[in-house]
């Protein structure tokens, strides 16, 4: 067997991966530039068999006794999702929500007898799939003393079957995001589905949570892709007839997308595909003022060019995570397909760029690094150096967001003048930045990221009044409180007030029916 690398239980990813060295000094060198009073004292996370968890307080049925771990380091593992206040609530210790038990089902029958039991014991059960919600999703936040179990999905990991004349697989919900990919390479498919967490995020997690993948425009969430869905209910199961289309009534499957493990357990899922793409082109574009590099982008996204890559980074976005001094910031532009050369249409979108004051820098292979070229390697190493400068009291963490393009100028100005305010009102240094993740014909998906110089011991107190100003003022500029991850219990405050209460009742009606017992991953989205 080779070598296996051992996934971080307090932060993100792998323990080998983590940022150390001159990767580490740079970041943190390029972050207190704007943060003077920092202390930048690190605090490293405590040991696991220091974390004082009680022992767990379920013993499962001898038939599934093979199936669950009570292992500390696995308890504490499944405690809480990779949030910034998760990463530092771990550094402290902080681990009461830890799950009785992971139990990790290795077939769809094995779901359906966790869940009859469960139901049958009021055992509170939480869906997980890698683990990575950012919005406290697989958390057991309770305030009574209930049994909890945390449902780890892993053993469910495989492509059952391929269909290559329709270009679709029948994929189980536990795979993560790289198995995947290699096992639909052997076909020359792909799902074309990357969101940042792809590493360590499952199908089954990221239909659950109505998932964006990385690609600007075009099919991007993974609502796009879905065929049909197989879903274990405590009720019993149902699936989908697998079509291309229909009109049909309500839509099964999306009942289910966006359900965060309330209402069922995804088991599996038809999902379309795509051959890998074969030709590429794209650009780096510099602008001047970023009001009109937003123009640019909507021109583009009301084009019918469909980029696969139109991500633009505001100055300061640009600066920290691509190294650019563009007083407008930078459009990474980037078009891709299996079948014919893009050149055509990224000279289109280059066009349309020059109409708003643009200076274009090609993406050469074989030349020195462009801003794309390093933002998209920052890109990758965003969630690992979250987690250094939470070790070292700076916050770190964003705001996803979409509104209407008549909506823009206004809400741009509204969050980031909510976060500033917020930070002022805390006596603390920071900056606020912000990046295009999508673009759609109607309007932007904005991402905002907060750094800001806090302190040790109030740090998530401080997070948290931050996080309360954003979101409200998210919601009253007539904004998503979420575009691409999730509601969670972290923005259910948010989610009350985006959606009507009829449709809250509606969604509490279908749960008494799936889940009569109440079980699965209560307080998310709605109360019983």
């Amino acid at each position: 067997m080779g070598f296996m690398p051992v996934r971080s239980w307090w932060g993100w990813g792998t323990i080998e991966n983590r940022v150390t060295g001159s990767e580490k000094t740079q970041l943190l060198g390029r972050v207190t530039q704007f943060l003077d009073g920092n202390e930048l004292r690190e605090h490293l996370p405590p040991p696991v068999d220091s974390l004082g968890m009680s022992p767990s307080r379920i013993t499962p049925p001898a038939a599934l006794a093979h199936l669950a771990s009570s292992d500390p380091h696995d308890r504490a593992g499944h405690a809480h999702g990779k949030a910034f206040r998760d990463v530092v609530r771990n550094l402290r210790g902080h681990v009461k929500s830890a799950p009785d038990l992971i139990v990790r089902p290795e077939c769809e029958a094995d779901v359906l007898r966790v869940l009859d039991w469960c139901s049958d014991s009021s055992i509170t059960v939480i869906p997980y799939g890698g683990g990575s919600s950012v919005v406290g999703g697989v958390e057991a936040r309770f305030d009574d003393d209930r049994l909890v179990i945390s449902l780890d999905l892993e053993r469910l990991n495989k492509v059952i079957e391929v269909d290559q004349k329709s270009r679709a697989a029948r994929i189980q919900g536990g795979v993560l995001g790289p198995h995947l990919s290699d096992q639909l390479r052997a076909h020359d498919l792909t799902l074309r589905h990357f969101p940042q967490s792809f590493e360590f995020s499952s199908l089954g997690g990221w239909l659950a949570t109505r998932a964006g993948g990385h690609y600007a425009t075009g099919p991007t969430h993974i609502d796009d892709f879905v065929e049909s869905l197989r879903v274990v209910t405590p009720t019993g199961i149902t699936e989908s007839r697998r079509l291309p289309g229909s009109g049909a009534g309500p839509s099964h499957d999306r009942l289910f997308l966006g359900s965060e493990g309330t209402l069922g357990i995804i088991t599996e899922a038809w999902m379309r595909l795509q051959k890998r793409p074969t030709f590429r082109a794209g650009a780096s574009v510099s602008f001047t003022d970023f009001m009109a590099a937003t123009e640019a982008v909507r021109a583009i996204s009301q084009s019918g060019l469909n980029p696969s890559n139109c991500r633009l980074l505001d100055p300061m976005e640009a600066f920290i995570n691509a190294g650019s001094t563009a007083a407008g910031g930078v459009l990474v532009l980037g078009f891709e397909s299996h079948d014919h050369p893009q050149d055509a249409r990224l000279a289109r979108a280059l066009e349309l760029c020059a109409d708003f004051g643009a200076e274009v820098q090609p993406m050469k292979s074989d030349g020195p690094a462009t801003s794309a070229d390093t933002w998209k390697s920052s890109f990758l190493r965003m969630p690992y150096q979250r987690d250094v400068m939470a070790a070292h009291s700076i916050i770190a963490e964003t705001f996803e967001s979409a509104c209407t393009w008549d909506r823009w100028p206004e809400f741009y100005h509204a969050v980031t003048k909510s976060a500033n305010d917020a930070m002022s009102e805390l006596g603390i240094l920071g900056v606020v930045t912000c990046r295009f993740t999508h673009v759609y014909p109607d309007g932007p998906a904005p991402y905002f990221g907060v750094y800001a110089a806090g302190q040790w011991d109030s740090l998530l107190g401080q997070w948290d009044h931050i996080k309360s100003a954003v979101s409200e003022a998210l919601i009253k500029s007539g904004g998503t409180i979420t575009h691409h991850h999730a509601v969670g219990r972290d923005h259910r405050p948010g989610y009350d007030q985006q959606r009507s209460n009829l449709f809250a009742s509606s969604l509490r009606a279908v749960k008494s029916t799936l889940d009569p017992a109440g079980i699965l991953n209560p307080s998310v989205l709605i109360d019983l």
